[in-house]
Formats: structure tokens, C-alpha cells, sequence
């Protein structure tokens, strides 16, 4: 895999805190949904242009609830008749709520092939996906092992027009102040036949097909993931001559 030098994109922030709610909102770059820079969408016409490119996301914590919000540059559309308002798009949400070294995975969950660097490690993920909880809950108890208990999903997610939400339990993502916590956003893609190893996500392949994405390889040496928060120079990975990983993708917090 040749390497790809990146321009840094700029995140802009904008940052609220009153004594009723706390809340983040991130800006992402449109155009640059592309993984590390070479990903091209899958053939069939249910993938628009951008359905994966990511524009912004918010989190607003009042009282007990944690409200969190995913919007991307395309109208979402339900073609696989999921019944929640969008159907071909998957989100991770990860989330360093105690901004120490040493404390939480930097492994990412199963089928989006990245890791987070040490001063960067996850605490809590949600889930934001057109599947019902149960079944997304199911594959992470199957798949995701000791990370299992750090994944949270809505009990509804949702989509209307470009935005994707739901609310989950702040006690559920461990208490604390939103303000203070490092964030990460990973848009995928909804697969309901997933491989044995991935999460309900959708491989990338070295060419694109009906319901692949290309402009990577057809090992899992490569990221999973067409867009993030941030700079995509942390896509950048590199796999040896038998397709396994000389160097992963290693991303980091987008922080206030």
C-alpha cells in the first residue's frame, strides 16, 4: 500500500456549558469520505454520494440522559426498510471519558480494523445502527469480548433528514462531565450478513462491488471506516507481501 501524504483538515468546535446541559458539537470537512484517501462506495444506487461523509456530531448531557447526534451530507433514505429513518449507514462513537494513559482498550471493536493510540484509549463506545438493540447487542456480546461491557446501544437510534440520534444513560457512559471527555467518530456502513469477525460492519475490498467498498485490500490489514473526526492521516496503514498488518490505522481523540 502506497503511503498518502495529508494536508491536516481542520475540526472546528464549538463548545456550550450552562448549569442545565452540557454539550459538544464537533464540524467535520465535507468530500472526504474516502477512508485514507483511495475508498470508493460500493456499486449498488442504495449507497448515495455522500452517506458516509460526515459533518458534524454533537453530544448534550441534561439530567440523567445523554443525547447524541450524527449528521452526514446526504438525505437519509430507508431502502432496506429498517423502519428507523436510514438503513445503509453504522456509527461509532468512542469515547475517552478519563483522558488516562493506560486506562481503556486500543483495540477497536471487531470488523473496523484501527487502533487508538495509548494517551488515546476508548472508555465507552455507543452504537448508533438501524438495527434493533437486541441484535446489536447480540453480536457485540459474540464478537467484541472483554470490550463487550464498554459498548452501549440506544435503546432507539433514529434518522430524519441528515441526522442520525439517540439517548442513552449518562451513568451508563460512566458519569462525569461530556466537556472534559476526548471523542472519536467512525461512519460504516450497516451489514446484516456480516463475517464471523466483524461487528455488523462492511469490509473494503481492493475493488468495489454491489455491496463492497474498494480502494483497499482484500485482507483486513486496511481500515474499515470511510470517514472520521478529524485529520485522515490516522487511516494510514501498511500490510506485508501475505496481507497481514505491518502498521494499523492509530487514531486519536478529537478533544475540547
Amino acid at each position: 500500500m502506497k503511503r498518502i501524504a495529508w494536508l491536516s483538515l481542520v475540526v472546528v468546535l464549538v463548545l456550550a456549558t450552562t448549569a442545565a446541559a452540557q454539550e459538544v458539537k464537533f464540524t467535520d470537512p465535507t468530500g472526504d469520505d474516502n477512508g485514507p484517501g483511495e475508498y470508493v462506495y460500493p456499486t449498488d444506487a442504495v449507497y448515495t454520494r455522500g452517506s458516509f461523509d460526515l459533518t458534524g456530531f454533537s453530544l448534550k448531557a441534561k439530567g440523567d440522559k445523554v443525547n447524541v447526534e450524527v449528521s452526514v451530507n446526504a438525505n437519509l433514505e430507508d431502502p432496506w426498510g429498517m423502519g428507523v429513518g436510514f438503513a445503509v449507514q453504522m456509527v461509532f462513537i468512542f469515547i475517552d471519558t478519563d483522558g488516562k494513559e493506560g486506562s481503556g482498550f486500543t483495540e477497536g471493536l471487531p470488523g473496523l480494523n484501527v487502533t487508538f493510540a495509548p494517551t488515546d484509549a476508548w472508555d465507552k463506545c455507543i452504537i448508533l445502527s438501524p438495527q434493533s438493540k437486541a441484535r446489536v447487542e447480540q453480536e457485540v456480546e459474540a464478537k467484541a469480548g472483554a470490550m463487550a461491557s464498554a459498548v452501549i446501544v440506544p435503546a432507539r437510534t433514529s434518522g430524519r433528514g441528515r441526522t442520525i440520534s439517540g439517548s442513552v444513560s449518562l451513568a451508563d457512559l460512566g458519569g462525569g462531565d461530556p466537556t472534559t471527555w476526548g471523542y472519536q467518530v467512525l461512519m460504516q456502513s450497516n451489514e446484516g450478513f456480516p463475517a464471523d469477525h466483524d461487528l455488523l460492519t462492511r469490509k473494503v475490498n481492493e475493488f468495489e462491488g454491489q455491496h463492497r467498498f474498494g480502494g483497499g485490500t482484500d485482507y483486513d490489514c486496511d481500515p474499515h471506516v470511510m470517514d472520521i473526526l478529524g485529520d485522515h492521516a490516522m487511516l494510514k496503514y501498511e500490510c506485508e507481501a501475505d496481507g497481514t498488518a505491518k502498521s494499523m490505522a492509530v487514531l486519536k481523540m478529537v478533544r475540547p
